[in-house]
């Protein structure tokens, strides 16, 4: 019997067919037929959310349901056909998210074939011992010890205009959210970000989501409900570089579209270290 695990969700209604979410699937998990992107295979589908972040549409999610155990050697066997180029996306998707185990299988894979694990792939060519992007534990004052201390000031002081920041816990009825410029920020770019609040927050409200391990359809209707109800001057998302982070622009930007208003959008990018990159 199939165990509950992540996989990949798509939305036929959303789904466009533009094919965006096909070179950004190296397991070969998806293909579009009749018009539309369709899970072929469960076997095939990691649950990691690479093409999530790629969809135009807002159509892919990952939702917990019953599936078939991802089964990396069925995986490899498809993906060394294709040639060494996409041989190292498989191995840079899944160094990149994280999955430690199955890297680990991949590159076992190749050794016991004795096909090249290809020299671009981060130069990884023993077991790989990592965790998810966003949250893999990293000393990143060690990262940056070559960088100057900051001198220190005076005492800083918090920017935030209103309570709760939770987007569950925000009802589009509060008061603060009329005509406002709303910052909605991933969950870790307040904690990476070192001068959040100055760079980002001040004169803005805050709404906080985690695109990977919230409700994705609950946010994207409860941000369409604020976005009709309150009309809000302009909106700004923040994220993080792990790949999973990338599902909250396409979220906020088909809420916009849903909610039939015109918003002004901007987005900023921010890396692990704290550096703001976009």
């Amino acid at each position: 019997m199939a165990s509950k695990r992540k996989i990949i969700r798509i939305d036929e209604e959303k789904c466009t067919g533009c094919g965006e979410c096909i070179p950004n699937c190296p397991e070969g998990a998806l293909q579009v037929i009749d018009g539309k992107a369709r899970l072929v295979s469960d076997l095939f589908c990691d649950g990691l959310g690479a093409c999530v972040g790629h969809c135009p549409t807002g159509a892919m999610t990952v939702e917990e349901r019953p599936a078939e155990p991802y089964d990396e050697s069925r995986v490899m066997e498809n993906i060394v056909k294709a040639g060494p180029n996409t041989i190292a996306a498989h191995l840079k998707h899944l160094h990149d998210h994280g999955a430690c185990d199955y890297y680990n299988d991949a590159v076992s894979y190749l050794k016991q074939h004795d096909i090249p694990n290809p020299e671009s792939v981060h130069g990884h060519q023993s077991p790989l011992a990592c965790g998810c992007p966003g949250s893999a534990v990293r000393d990143l004052a060690l990262e940056s010890a070559k960088a100057a201390a900051p001198a220190f000031g005076a005492p800083r002081t918090s920017r935030l205009r209103n309570w709760p920041i939770q987007l569950t816990l925000i009802p589009p009825s509060a008061p603060y959210l009329k005509g406002a410029d709303l910052l909605i920020s991933a969950d870790c770019v307040g904690s990476s970000h070192p001068n959040f609040h100055e760079d980002l927050v001040s004169g803005r409200i805050l709404i906080i989501a985690c695109p990977k391990l919230d409700d994705a359809d609950a946010y994207q209707e409860k941000l369409t409900s604020l976005f009709r109800q309150n009309s809000p001057k302009s909106v700004l998302v923040a994220h993080m570089t792990v790949p999973c982070c990338f599902g909250l622009v396409q979220l906020v930007k088909q809420a916009i579209a849903d909610s039939g208003k015109t918003i002004p959008f901007a987005e900023v990018t921010v890396d692990v270290n704290g550096k703001q990159v976009k």
